[in-house]
């Protein structure tokens, strides 16, 4: 059992060796080596990414009587959020110069954030499931509020609302589950379950759980909060919002589809009409808007209905094409709010005041383009490769399912409008608006990289979707 847990934990109790550090280093490190908060935490996460690569997949391993578990499944999922906070630890750099004393702390919280999304993945029972969703969401309101400001502060309050009315719905689904099974283990559960028929209660237990999951996502109707919470909050924590709970919760939402929760077809149905609402929701707002951080919200809602209509559709093939969609969508992402974080953190950042910056600073301009065709579906692009990989897997589901694929297909043309009004102002003639930017070489390189395997993937996604096809039928 000793070997077990070292085998699941090693790169955990890494990132939690560096945030101790991290927290004595704020007690006696003078305020003014604030700039070597950072460099701590990229070498936490680069040892934590380093020390993944030992842990063994082959069988699946458990720890603690079984409520933590590690597979190739939660290997590549921890990869991915370790590799998110990388990208976006680059990207705090300005953050920090105004925090300056307070930076050894804030990144303190953001290790636990990554911390508690990697253990959200491993999580094998509801009682440790629920601890890391709450630890990653107290990591979430310090990270939105970190900013000086009452943008930030009003941000932070309402994705403690929200998050609140979650985890109520979450645990009302887990104490019915219990009751039913008398067990919050999830292979338990699933050996209970596999062999009965569903009752009543089991699907109305399962639609909760799920439903208080995918709140945190940004779907409707528990979807209005990521409008202020975009709004005030700086584009390096937007980077981390936008990735790495989405990363951890859909890792956990697919394996409870897969397993514990696969027996309820009412939970299916419900999926599907919520993301096909989620969907028109998103889609509809974004197109009035003229923010472009609300726009990136709207389109953070969308893609998440995407993913979550071709999860509740339960197969390998299905599991195959989200992991390959949230693989895709975490490099787009973290590319535009690169930029936004190069051009400069406003509240208002309206489509206007981009106009004709792509004649001032065509690289880092066209990086940005780049990534915003990939979330538009545009070919050559990983984007495009992900909506149709995704769409088809929909397809293949069964004809019942295609009418709510045909509303999606609409939606997503739709969605070009909004897309090309963010893309048409940064070629307008008119530059006399804009402003030339200035970047350091960290958020230069996380542009232009997540930029380049945007269009990587997009022309060779062949190695990709086959590492996702074997991590699906490995689960």
């Amino acid at each position: 059992m000793l070997n077990d847990i070292f085998n699941i934990l090693l790169p955990h109790m890494c990132l939690g060796g560096f945030i101790i550090l991290q927290l004595i280093l704020s007690i006696i490190v003078h305020p003014r080596l604030y700039r070597y908060a950072r460099l701590v935490s990229i070498f936490g996460i680069v040892s934590a990414i380093v020390l993944l690569a030992t842990v063994q997949t082959e069988p699946q391993y458990f720890a603690f009587k079984n409520s933590l578990m590690s597979d190739s499944y939660t290997l590549l999922f921890d990869f991915m959020i370790l590799l998110c906070g990388f990208f976006c630890s680059l990207l705090t750099r300005n953050l920090v110069k105004t925090i300056k004393g307070n930076a050894y702390t804030f990144h303190a919280i953001f290790l636990t954030a990554l911390f508690a999304g990697m253990n959200i993945v491993s999580a094998n029972d509801f009682l440790t499931l629920f601890v890391s969703i709450e630890l990653l969401s107290f990591s979430s309101y310090f990270l939105i509020a970190s900013r000086k400001g009452y943008y930030s502060k009003e941000a932070a309050f309402k994705y403690l609302l929200t998050s609140a009315v979650s985890t109520g719905l979450f645990l009302f689904g887990v104490s019915y589950m219990y009751g039913i099974t008398g067990s919050v283990n999830l292979s338990d559960i699933y050996e209970i379950t596999a062999n009965q028929e569903p009752s009543v209660m089991y699907s109305i237990s399962s639609i909760m759980i799920v439903l208080g999951l995918i709140s945190k996502l940004a779907v409707f109707p528990f979807a209005n909060w990521i409008i202020d919470v975009y709004k005030g909050t700086e584009s390096s924590i937007l980077a981390f919002l936008s990735t790495v709970p989405k990363l951890a919760l859909f890792g956990i939402v697919c394996r409870l589809l897969v397993f514990p929760l696969n027996n309820s077809l009412e939970l299916t149905f419900v999926l599907a009409l919520v993301s096909l609402l989620t969907a028109f929701w998103a889609n509809t707002y974004a197109i009035r808007e003229k923010n472009v951080k609300v726009i990136f919200a709207c389109s953070a809602s969308a893609n998440a209905s995407y993913v979550l209509l071709a999860a509740s559709l339960v197969s390998v093939y299905n599991l195959s094409t989200v992991i390959f969609y949230l693989i895709c969508y975490v490099f787009m992402n973290i590319s535009v709010f690169a930029f936004l974080n190069i051009y400069g953190d406003k509240n208002s950042m309206e489509v206007e005041d981009f106009n004709g910056l792509f004649f001032k600073n065509q690289g880092l301009t066209g990086a940005y383009a780049i990534s915003v065709l990939a979330l538009a579906g545009i070919p050559i692009t990983s984007g495009f490769i992900a909506k149709i990989y995704l769409f088809s897997a929909i397809a293949s589901s069964g004809l019942i399912f295609v009418p709510f694929l045909l509303a999606l297909l609409l939606l997503t043309v739709a969605a070009l409008y909004y897309y090309l009004k963010i893309l048409l102002p940064l070629f307008a003639k008119d530059c006399s608006g804009s402003t030339s930017l200035t970047a350091v070489f960290s958020q230069k390189f996380v542009l232009v990289f997540t930029a380049l395997i945007t269009v990587l993937v997009g022309i060779f996604p062949e190695i990709f979707i086959e590492l996702c096809r074997f991590i699906a039928y490995n689960i």
